[in-house]
């Protein structure tokens, strides 16, 4: 597995996770505060995490395939990015177990 493909899936995680955590602050904020602006927030930071979980969706589904989970895991870390946090705690779970199967470096050259 070539470790641009864990990448991806890491930046999107990442970029998905602060997204959701800013969107429930932007709806706290709006609904129990009632903090002036933050309609405005919410619509824009909902508008982009929406778009960009769908990327999340397709580098989670591609790394997923080519790693070979079984239906339970993939859809886990498919959901990952829906709940506030999680998705921190399911990346780190999912680099420790496909750090190993990347293959980043070129291989050593056969000796003769």
């Amino acid at each position: 597995m070539k470790r641009s493909v864990l990448t991806r899936y890491r930046t999107m995680a990442y970029v998905t996770g602060v997204l959701l955590i800013l969107l429930t602050l932007g709806v706290i904020a709006k609904y129990l505060l009632d903090v002036d602006g933050a309609s405005g927030f919410v619509s824009i930071v909902g508008i982009a995490h929406g778009w960009l979980y769908v990327l999340y969706l397709v580098f989670a589904f591609d790394l997923g395939s080519k790693a070979k989970w079984p239906f339970g895991k993939l859809a886990w870390v498919l959901l990952a990015g829906t709940v506030p946090t999680a998705v921190f705690f399911v990346e780190r779970k999912v680099v420790a177990e496909i750090e190993p199967l990347v293959s980043g470096a070129e291989p050593a050259p056969a000796k003769a």
